[in-house]
């Protein structure tokens, strides 16, 4: 279909707010990357301090995730298939951590872990260790893949895994060879986002971690260091937003290309 019935009735006008809207998007962007050195971006990005800020974003963020993963599925199973009123309440407290400042995030975490916390009477010396910029990135990232796996598992509904159970399939044979594959896109989207915001979380660290070198600085720190006159240089500090650029334009387009096609594998092994 061509013409007004495929693009709407909305009125021409909007299209300049439009332009105006995707300007301030994209502006930015581009006046960041014009700023890289790109005769020295090579040197930038391989100095002691980027790498180090670099390797602690990307085990710390892969470390995050596969936490996330481990309580994220069963938590968003359970929401998925509660009861209305139940899955509206829990999906709600998934929620909230998308919408609380990071840095309040972060002040939460030292309520709970710090010396005086909650927790504080166990000994665990947890903020600003390497392992508090795990638990911030958790904490931040968490929701990203529960909310995408929870709508991925409710829209698949129940009539594939009622049809392997009228087969005789357990619940573990029924979790794995129906449930998961069918929610696979929604899986995986929220698995990539999940990363993608462990790796760039800021605020919830630098208030509960820290901004230690090779301890709890990741690339956001380093970033934001360099810009107030300390750690990395400010051309290795454009140089690793570059590389998050990067990163998050990868993200979308990992998430955007896949297409899912489990649904009627499921179908046709169920036949």
């Amino acid at each position: 279909m061509t013409g007004p019935g495929r693009r709407g009735y909305a009125p021409r006008v909007l299209a300049v707010p439009a332009v105006v809207g995707i300007a301030f998007l994209v502006l930015p962007l581009a006046a960041l990357v014009g700023r890289v050195q790109w005769t020295t971006l090579w040197q930038d990005v391989t100095s002691t301090e980027a790498l180090d800020a670099l390797r602690l974003s990307l085990v710390t963020g892969l470390i995050a995730t596969v936490v996330c993963l481990l309580v994220g599925i069963p938590l968003a199973l359970t929401i998925a298939r509660a009861a209305p009123r139940m899955a509206s309440v829990l999906r709600a407290v998934v929620t909230v951590p998308l919408v609380l400042p990071p840095m309040v995030g972060g002040l939460s975490l030292l309520f709970l872990f710090g010396r005086t916390g909650w927790l504080g009477w166990t000994g665990w010396q947890v903020p600003f260790t390497t392992p508090a910029v795990v638990l911030a990135q958790v904490f931040v990232a968490l929701p990203f893949l529960v909310l995408a796996l929870e709508g991925a598992v409710r829209t698949s509904g129940l009539e594939y895994e009622r049809a392997a159970a009228g087969l005789g399939a357990g619940r573990w044979t029924i979790l794995w060879r129906v449930t998961l594959p069918l929610a696979g896109p929604g899986l995986l989207s929220g698995t990539v986002l999940c990363f993608a915001r462990a790796a760039g979380e800021f605020g919830a660290t630098a208030l509960f971690a820290g901004n230690a070198p090779g301890v709890t600085q990741t690339m956001p720190l380093a970033i934001y260091t360099a810009f107030n006159g300390a750690g990395v240089s400010q051309g290795s500090a454009i140089a690793l937003s570059l590389m998050l650029l990067v990163t998050s334009v990868l993200v979308l387009l990992l998430v955007r290309g896949w297409r899912p096609g489990q649904g009627p594998a499921v179908a046709e092994e169920l036949r």
